[in-house]
């Protein structure tokens, strides 16, 4: 019996569990993508203790949604996907990657004006996390942003 191609896809996502310390996955450059990555990090997040609700679940999952999103409407290169990595480390806290393709836009925190409609997702990140910053993409053509988020072990 043959398992069809959206089995096949299907089975390659990763899947979160509590016992790795890595998630890492690569996603395509367009709004769904973004969506996924954004769901993958929440999902992981609760599977290594710190549930839906909770202050460092919510903190890394908004800074992934950004960070996703950043990448996929100013970090596109066409036929180039974007890539998220989100680890655990010390058990104290958790450090979301994202990397695009697009190494000469670094991105900057800025105050939008009162009438424009985005520009502060930035400030968002850098209120949520206790460190962020950006890097070349390891291993490939682009840029990394990354964040820190105080995740205290089993408080949740």
């Amino acid at each position: 019996m043959t398992t069809s191609p959206r089995q096949e896809r299907r089975s390659t996502l990763p899947l979160p569990l509590a016992d790795q310390t890595v998630l890492s996955f690569r996603f395509t450059a367009s709004p769904r993508g973004a969506r996924l990555a954004r769901r993958l990090a929440s999902c992981q997040m609760d599977a290594w203790g710190w549930p839906y609700g909770s202050p460092a679940h919510d903190a890394v999952e908004l800074i992934v949604a950004e960070l996703a999103a950043n990448a996929v409407t100013h970090g596109l290169v066409a036929g180039r996907d974007a890539e998220l990595r989100l680890s655990r480390e010390n058990g104290w806290s958790v450090r979301a990657e994202v990397s695009d393709a697009r190494g000469e836009r670094l991105p900057e925190a800025r105050d939008a004006g009162a009438g424009e409609d985005g520009g502060r997702g930035l400030l968002l990140v850098a209120a949520l996390a206790a460190a962020w910053g950006t890097a070349p993409r390891p291993g490939g053509v682009g840029k990394t942003v990354w964040a820190v988020v105080p995740a205290p072990c089993g408080t949740g």
